[in-house]
């Protein structure tokens, strides 16, 4: 069972998969772009991306095109209150185009899908520029200005010598944080979401599907499908792109057909995370502060790892990860989760169990759950600790037996990755397999060929995505 919103977009079934996204990173100043040499049309063009958001509250850029700081751009952007923005304006500062929407979009853990089409020659004011967001056309806007009959919009986008950028507006250095998959643009033509994407017969989810269409002569597709040539367009015009402080260790695999688990920064208990390169990056200025996963489970096994580059010295014994039951963490103690800490020593219950492997700093960490039998297993380095067999089944040998150890936590409950920081400025690097900020030195999928873990996952035991839960979550 996942626990992904209605409101963005899931893994669906279909014959179309996304294998790779781009991870953003603010704090690394990373973007994209390209400069148009001589104008496409000034009337008519499309924007097409799916995106997942890491972090909340700031203004973000999608998608701008400027000419340094001139006061003519386009900018399609999330706002300072989760809105999205999508805002043309020239020269001589008049605004020609301008959706603001009433509807906030704060969902972390799953894909929007957002489009605009613009055609000005169409008759009726409000069709001439059209903003969907996953499948469904905004109509519900707080600030609206459509542009003249047939005008020429000289307002960034589509203008020659203009900076076309991906994760930033750069007048303002107002960077993306997050990942964008299947970014295109088309010179020529108002397009809809529906010739990107569609519902699911099955389920109704908003999914992609292949674009089929021509692209005009200034139009760009970026599917950031080869690590060594991110900014590579597929589209056919050889419109590439620059590659801002990116390299191939930004590629994830984290991706509107196969959504990965990352950290939660809708969950802060105990005190204000911060979360970098993707929500896989967590620290808080508060000691003991807990956070939790954007995807649960109730069967199935699973694997993740962590590694802990702590700011100072090794990281406090209190550092713990586990799992626990959602939103739960704090309450009644630990009766709702257990966690594993530095020392080698598991918590539940007000006591601890020892014995399994203790670890230090860049040590990488393995935490595998059965949740079919009731174990986890905790290991270091590639080794489990007590000797652990984690494909025993009902054995559980070398396991903590969390369905008859911790008292409200049994087999059958939904359950989400957990963790708490010791020491304020401690730091978690997590890596469920969609991307993470450590380097993996040897690189190994589970055995359906997902995920990029440093260790291979026990056999039968698989990364938390979209597709794995499907067929066994």
């Amino acid at each position: 069972m996942s626990l992904l919103a209605v409101a963005g977009a899931n893994s669906a079934s279909g014959a179309y998969d996304i294998d790779n996204s781009l991870k953003f990173e603010s704090n690394n100043s990373e973007k994209l772009y390209y400069t148009l040499s001589g104008n496409g049309d000034l009337q008519q063009m499309s924007f097409s991306c799916w995106v997942k958001r890491t972090e909340l509250g700031s203004e973000q850029a999608i998608f701008t095109g400027r000419l340094g700081a001139s006061g003519e751009f386009g900018r399609l952007i999330f706002s300072p209150s989760d809105t999205i923005q999508f805002w043309m304006r020239d020269s001589g500062n008049i605004t020609l185009v301008q959706l603001y929407t009433n509807r906030v979009f704060r969902d972390t853990s799953a894909w929007y899908h957002i489009v605009f089409g613009i055609d000005t020659t169409q008759s009726t004011a409000a069709d001439r520029v059209n903003l969907y967001i996953n499948g469904v056309k905004e109509t519900s806007f707080s600030s609206e200005t459509y542009p003249t009959l047939n005008a020429n919009l000289n307002g960034g986008f589509n203008r020659s010598t203009f900076n076309h950028v991906l994760g930033v507006e750069e007048a303002n250095n107002t960077y993306f944080n997050g990942y964008i998959a299947e970014a295109h643009f088309v010179d020529g033509q108002q397009l809809a979401a529906s010739d990107f994407g569609d519902f699911d017969s099955a389920t109704g989810i908003w999914k992609p599907k292949a674009y089929t269409g021509s692209y005009g002569t200034k139009g760009f597709y970026l599917d950031f499908e080869s690590s060594g040539s991110l900014g590579a367009d597929s589209s056919g015009n050889g419109n590439n792109f620059t590659l801002n402080n990116i390299t191939s260790a930004d590629q994830a695999t984290d991706t509107p057909t196969n959504n990965f688990c990352t950290l939660n920064p809708l969950c802060n208990i105990y005190g204000s995370w911060t979360y970098t390169q993707g929500a896989t990056d967590g620290y808080a200025g508060v000691a003991d502060s807990l956070t939790e996963g954007t995807i649960g489970f109730t069967s199935g096994k699973w694997y993740y790892e962590i590694v802990c580059p702590s700011e100072s010295g090794n990281p406090s014994a209190n550092m713990m990860m586990g799992f626990g039951r959602p939103n739960l963490w704090s309450s009644s103690g630990d009766t709702y989760n257990f966690a594993y800490n530095r020392t080698g020593v598991v918590f539940y219950n007000g006591t601890t169990t020892g014995g399994y492997s203790g670890w230090v700093k860049d040590d990488v960490v393995m935490l595998a759950i059965d949740a079919d039998n009731g174990f986890a297993y905790f290991g270091v380095n590639g080794t489990w600790g007590l000797s652990a067999d984690p494909t025993s089944g009902a054995t559980g040998t070398g396991g903590f037996n969390y369905d008859s150890l911790v008292t409200n936590m049994s087999i059958g409950d939904l359950l989400i990755p957990t963790l708490k920081l010791g020491n304020a400025g401690n730091i978690f690097e997590v890596n469920f397999g969609g991307f993470t900020g450590f380097p993996i030195a040897s690189g190994n999928t589970d055995e359906n060929g997902y995920g990029n873990f440093e260790y291979a996952p026990p056999s039968g035991y698989y990364a938390l995505c979209t597709k794995n839960l499907a067929e066994y979550g």
